[in-house]
């Protein structure tokens, strides 16, 4: 599943060691809230994205900020990308 996935990728790109793939709820916020990643956490998340799935992310998207609202949103955007 790929929400499974970009869980897995997110807990070893951010090396959080105390949480595992279970602890993250698909429709939890990843910034402040939620997770509580910071800037520096989405730039590491956005190259590792890049790097697996060949999606390129602009840093000043409105539609980057949105598809990084959840992991339920990333697997969206991940899936879009694949059907294109």
């Amino acid at each position: 599943m790929l929400e499974q996935e970009v869980k897995e990728l997110i807990i070893d790109v951010l090396q959080l060691e105390d949480i595992g793939p279970a602890d993250i709820d698909a429709d939890a916020p990843l910034f402040v809230e939620g997770l509580g990643l910071d800037s520096i956490d989405a730039l590491e998340l956005g190259v590792a994205l890049q790097k697996k799935y060949g999606i390129s992310l602009s840093a000043d998207s409105a539609d980057t900020r949105r598809h990084f609202a959840s992991v339920r949103a990333l697997a969206a955007m991940i899936e879009t990308h694949r059907k294109q």
